[in-house]
């Protein structure tokens, strides 16, 4: 899925809106925590989604593997 590119303003207290499209396509509310990640030259926002929010996003995991025998 391609995103269109939106472009912000920083205001004088460094606060940014986060323009509409965005907030419905990744399903963002108003204080909703968000985890704010500098990575190489860019600045990532990462919603924070509670354990019962992100419970089974790995269910067709593979999950069985073998043990070493002292820790059965």
């Amino acid at each position: 899925m391609e995103a269109a590119l939106e472009t912000v303003t920083i205001s004088s207290k460094y606060q940014l809106v986060i323009p509409r499209s965005v907030r419905e396509r990744m399903g963002i509310r108003p204080g909703q925590l968000v985890q704010i990640i500098p990575y190489e030259d860019r600045i990532e926002v990462v919603p924070v989604q509670s354990a019962r929010e992100i419970r089974g996003f790995l269910g067709d995991l593979e999950n069985t593997f073998e043990r070493d025998d002292d820790r059965l």
